[in-house]
């Protein structure tokens, strides 16, 4: 019988962890994915790159070259249109304290509070990599447009889910963090890039 498949995802955030299991697991059955958190001593590399492809390569070419392990990694955020596409790449430093959840969205109602209604859309971007240890890489990436409320609500999801609500459910007014996971999952913008990434993990693996 076969060893189930191992892939290593470049995060500590159990629940993103969670979420690239789930929707592997309907490509690939039986893989196993290991975090940071699985890792001894490893170094993240710092993410300086321009752009959410960079970003996420910069980081799936680390896990391969500390693992040894086919390896994945995501960047991601929040681009909101009045912001001229900002917080962006910076999004989870954008309150200047790394992956500040509360803070960050503080910050971003702050600079948002004038701002009306029918100004507020923004859009969540992902970058996806997919680095195999004979040096195949794959990128590819996802969207999820929605808006931006006043308040938090919600207790689910991470980041700025608390403040946004996707076009999908505009007319409930649910945001993402009052959806249950496979609600957010099909729709959400590292579950559209996962899917079409996952077809090609699975043909990588074979």
């Amino acid at each position: 019988m076969d060893a189930a498949p191992r892939v290593f995802l470049a995060s500590r955030n159990d629940k993103k962890i969670e979420e690239m299991k789930r929707i592997l697991s309907e490509f690939v059955r039986g893989i196993e994915v290991l975090g940071l958190d699985d890792v001894d001593d490893y170094e993240e590399p710092a993410e300086d790159e321009a752009t959410f492809e960079g970003n996420a390569l910069l980081k799936a070419r680390a896990g391969v070259a500390a693992t040894g392990l086919p390896s994945i990694a995501d960047d991601s955020g929040l681009c909101v249109d009045a912001l001229n596409g900002m917080p962006g790449v910076l999004s989870a430093r954008w309150a200047g304290r790394m992956k500040n959840d509360a803070a960050n969205n503080a910050l971003l109602l702050e600079q948002l509070h004038d701002v009306p209604t029918a100004r507020r859309g923004a859009h969540f971007e992902c970058a996806v990599a997919w680095v195999m240890p004979n040096a195949t890489e794959r990128v590819v990436e996802g969207q999820m447009r929605g808006r931006v409320l006043r308040e938090t609500r919600g207790a689910g999801g991470f980041g700025y889910d608390v403040l946004f609500v996707a076009d999908e459910y505009a007319s409930a007014g649910l945001t993402t963090a009052e959806l249950m996971p496979y609600e957010k999952d099909r729709i959400s913008h590292r579950g559209r890039a996962l899917r079409e990434l996952a077809p090609l993990v699975a043909a990588d693996l074979a």
